[in-house]
């Protein structure tokens, strides 16, 4: 006769481990899933290349103070230079773009000595804009002006003697460049590093920068390469060295702004937001013109965890547990199929 089967003691822990591990697998799975999908923010590019255009618009905003912002301009010789004016003031401006190159008017000749020259020598446009108006003139450059620079004045009384002028610069022949940039109100250019390459130098290259928040900005380049800006010093550089741009971006969401300026040659260029205290909380990039742009540092998580993500993650967790400590105490879970030798 055999001798009955030992009966095997019950084992709650390992009856319960297959339960722990599927829940916890499930809450980590769920977890991470859920967050991705619902909450995950796209990634922000961490370098803007520069492409090639084929013409120039450049947006010029007149204002009552009087002046020209910005106030140089650069369009590439062999192109269209399309010139979109914007009155922010009350009173009419003018624009009023000297045929001449080279040329620079006195700034204590009257009115009237100002429309007998232009009068005399003609001009390449001559726009008036109401307050409150915009405008366009279209100018082609052939390749015989590479490298002139022509002044830009307004002709309405005395806005020019008061120092409303400006500088519109040629490059070469060869087309420009143009990229974008992005400001946010957590003080950080996005993305803050541009790259821009080029086969001969100078060359002209155009920034569209857009406000993605509520705070004003400015997009200001240094003059020079490989020179390093701090929030101590940045003040003092400008006022020795002119930047090759600077330009006011307007406080609001959408809110645009191009900053045209030409390249003298390859290096590293940096650029900053000038408002008071956005550059000492870290407003600040770099433009890298004809060297390799170094590795940028991966983008940090920007999963967002939803708090009814964290809370169904939890119940989860908590089913699991609740599954592992009953099979503990009451057996399997679905019982196990008896052994059919075994005795009723």
């Amino acid at each position: 006769m055999n001798e009955p089967s030992a009966v095997r003691r019950a084992r709650p822990l390992r009856r319960a481990a297959p339960w722990c591990v599927a829940a916890l697998l499930l809450a980590s799975v769920g977890l991470p899933v859920a967050a991705g999908t619902f909450g995950h923010l796209p990634n922000a590019p961490s370098v803007g290349y520069a492409r090639p255009f084929n013409s120039t618009t450049l947006v010029v905003n007149m204002t009552d103070t009087p002046r020209f912002v910005p106030q140089f301009l650069s369009a590439a010789a062999g192109d269209s230079a399309t010139f979109h004016l914007v009155n922010q003031g009350t009173i009419a401006h003018s624009f009023t773009l000297l045929r001449q190159p080279g040329v620079r008017l006195n700034s204590s000749w009257t009115p009237a000595q100002i429309d007998q020259y232009i009068t005399q020598n003609g001009s390449l446009a001559n726009v008036s804009v109401p307050g409150g108006g915009q405008a366009n003139a279209t100018v082609a450059f052939n390749a015989s002006t590479a490298f002139d620079s022509f002044e830009f004045v307004s002709l309405v009384p005395y806005q020019f003697q008061a120092g409303m002028f400006g500088f519109l610069n040629l490059t070469s022949t060869a087309p420009g460049l143009e990229t974008f940039e992005n400001t946010t109100d957590s003080y950080t250019f996005v993305p803050d590093a541009l790259a821009a390459n080029d086969t001969h130098y100078p060359f002209n290259l155009d920034v569209l920068v857009t406000n993605t928040g509520n705070f004003g900005h400015t997009f200001t380049i240094a003059s020079q390469s490989n020179v390093t800006l701090s929030p101590a010093n940045f003040t003092s550089y400008f006022q020795q060295h002119a930047p090759l741009a600077s330009v006011t971006l307007a406080g609001g969401a959408g809110s645009t702004v191009w900053a045209n300026f030409t390249v003298p040659g390859p290096g590293v260029y940096q650029y900053i937001c000038e408002v008071p205290g956005h550059f000492a909380a870290g407003m600040t990039g770099f433009l890298y013109v004809g060297v390799p742009v170094p590795p940028q540092p991966g983008p940090p998580s920007t999963a967002i965890v939803e708090s009814w993500v964290l809370v169904g993650s939890a119940a989860l967790l908590g089913v699991g547990l609740f599954a592992a400590i009953l099979s503990a105490y009451m057996g399997r879970f679905p019982d196990a199929p008896k052994d059919p030798s075994e005795h009723h």
